[in-house]
C-alpha cells in the first residue's frame, strides 16, 4: 500500500512542524508496509494533535502515547499494526533517576536539558524533566538510557550519579506557580503579552510577529489572535502563563482575569 504524503498533510498550514510530520509520515508507513512497531520523537501536544489527524485515518494501525506519566507533557506515539494487542508491545520508553548533593545546589529545568543536549543528545530525545527537592527524573529511550547513564557525569558543576528506574516508580511535580490579577482592554494576543511582561503594545507585537509567542504550544504570529480561558501562552525569555479565570467586566468595561505565572 502506498502512502499519498503530499495529500496527508496538505491541510496542515504550519510549516515550522512539516519536518516533524514527515517524520512521523515515514514511520506510519513502514508500520503499514512492513507490520512493524515504531515510534515517534517526543512530542508536544500541539505536535501530537497535528500527527492524529492522518493517523486516525488508517485502521490497519493501533497507536497509543506514553510519556512516563499519563500527564506527561511530552510523549511518543507508539504506532503498531491493528492485529496486535497493545499489551504485546513494549513501549521504549526509560526513566532515569539522577541523584547528587543538591542540597547545596540548587539545579534548573535549564540546567538537566543543557547538561543532556551537551552530550550531542537531540532535545527530541528527551522528554518531561522532572525536578524534586533531593533528586531529578528524566524521561528518554531505551536506546540512548545507557549512552545518559555512562557519560553524563556532571551538571553544573555538580557531580551526579544516574540510576535505571520504573515509570511507575515515577512522581508527577507539582506545578508552582505565581496568582496574578490583570484587567485587560481585550483578549488580543498582544494586549495580553503586554500585560503579562510589562512591554509596550509595539514591543509585544514584534515578539508575536516574530514567532517568539506559543498559544497551547503553536506559535501564533498574529497580533490580533483572541486568547481564552485555560489557554497556556508561552513567550520566549519570559516564561509560561496561564490564563486560568475569566471574571467578567469592571465599571470601565475591561476585562477582569486571572492568571497563573508558571515558575
Amino acid at each position: 500500500m502506498t502512502i499519498d504524503k503530499i495529500a496527508l498533510i496538505e491541510h496542515i498550514k504550519d510549516k515550522s512542524q512539516l519536518l516533524i510530520i514527515r517524520k512521523v509520515l515515514d514511520k506510519l508507513e513502514r508500520v503499514v508496509e512492513n507490520y512493524s512497531i515504531e515510534y515517534t520523537d517526543f512530542l508536544d501536544p500541539y505536535q501530537r494533535r497535528l500527527c492524529y489527524t492522518f493517523i486516525n485515518r488508517f485502521q490497519e494501525v493501533s497507536f497509543f502515547e506514553d510519556g512516563g506519566l499519563e500527564n506527561s507533557e511530552r510523549k511518543s506515539i507508539i504506532i503498531y499494526p491493528s492485529y496486535m494487542e497493545k499489551s504485546d508491545v513494549i513501549s521504549p520508553i526509560q526513566a532515569l533517576r539522577i541523584d547528587g548533593s543538591f542540597k547545596f545546589r540548587e539545579l534548573t529545568h535549564r540546567d538537566y536539558l543543557g547538561a543532556i543536549m551537551s552530550l550531542g543528545i537531540k532535545r527530541e530525545k528527551i522528554g518531561d524533566v522532572l525536578i524534586h527537592k533531593d533528586y531529578g527524573n528524566i524521561i528518554t529511550f531505551m536506546e540512548i538510557a545507557d549512552y545518559i547513564k555512562y557519560n553524563l557525569e556532571m551538571i553544573n558543576r555538580e557531580p551526579v550519579s544516574i540510576t535505571e528506574i520504573e515509570t511507575f516508580e515515577l512522581i508527577e511535580v507539582e506545578e508552582e506557580f505565581v496568582e496574578k490579577s490583570l484587567t485587560l482592554s481585550s483578549f488580543r494576543l498582544d494586549v495580553f503579552v503586554s500585560s503579562i511582561c510589562n512591554l509596550s503594545r509595539e514591543k509585544s507585537s514584534s515578539l508575536i510577529k516574530n514567532g517568539y509567542v506559543k498559544v497551547n504550544w503553536q506559535i501564533i504570529d498574529s497580533v490580533s489572535k483572541e486568547v481564552h480561558e485555560d489557554d497556556m501562552i508561552s513567550i520566549r525569555g519570559f516564561g509560561r502563563t496561564k490564563l486560568s479565570l475569566i471574571l467578567g467586566k469592571t465599571k470601565k468595561d475591561r476585562n477582569k482575569v486571572v492568571v497563573k505565572i508558571i515558575k
